[in-house]
């Protein structure tokens, strides 16, 4: 990772690796000890594949998708999970019998904005948030504002990563949790103890990736 004090943790998949860099990280929202690099698995098909995998086993039995609304890039990945949900056969109401992969588009920083082709995919269908990470919460809690906004009903938060086990009401599932990073610690900006023990930021981090200063 360009300099970082990069680890890659592996897991009982062969293509399916958490890769982090520990440090001291800056987001929009809060400060981190681990930066979480979860590039590949946007980009790469088969990083990709296993994380839709993984998200689909928590599914099986009793939600309805008839739309995966992609956070954060995760589109590839949304690909991926409307496939594998579609081959188990899920529940789905629109008339196509099939998964919508839809993205939205964001307006003034936080609103999120359909335009008038998308939002029958939004409108009277279940749809299931799909995030790279959930941490503060307010993307997902804005996409979920949106989709009530537009008539949907929200059936599941998925996410690669998440601090939190519960978003806006809804109980978040993640393939990967602080309980896999040995000390992961999070604060708001304000609070942060390596800012007030005058420790450097490392690098500002999102979900495009980060950038070192």
């Amino acid at each position: 990772m360009g300099g970082l004090n990069k680890i890659n943790f592996s897991t009982e998949k062969s293509n399916l690796f958490l890769r982090v860099a520990t440090g001291h990280f800056a987001t929009s929202n809060c400060h981190s000890n681990y930066y979480i690099d979860v590039v590949s698995q946007k980009a790469r098909i088969s990083e990709a594949k296993s994380i839709a995998e993984e998200l689909c086993s928590y599914y099986f039995f009793d939600t309805i998708v008839d739309t995966i609304l992609c956070l954060d890039g995760t589109e590839v990945i949304g690909a991926f999970l409307a496939d594998s949900l579609s081959k188990a056969n899920f529940v789905n109401m629109n008339a196509h019998k099939s998964i919508y992969v839809v993205t939205p588009e964001n307006i003034n920083g936080s609103m999120l904005l359909f335009r008038d082709n998308i939002v029958p995919m939004i409108e009277n269908k279940h749809v299931m948030i799909l995030a790279v990470s959930v941490a503060s919460g307010k993307t997902v809690e804005a996409a979920i504002d949106a989709v009530n906004y537009y008539g949907g009903k929200v059936t599941g938060v998925s996410s690669i990563f998440s601090t939190v086990e519960e978003c806006g009401g809804f109980k978040v599932r993640s393939v990967f949790n602080p309980n896999d990073l040995e000390g992961y610690q999070s604060y708001p900006a304000h609070e942060c103890p390596m800012c007030k023990a005058g420790k450097k930021i490392d690098a500002l981090v999102n979900s495009h990736g980060y950038s070192k200063l």
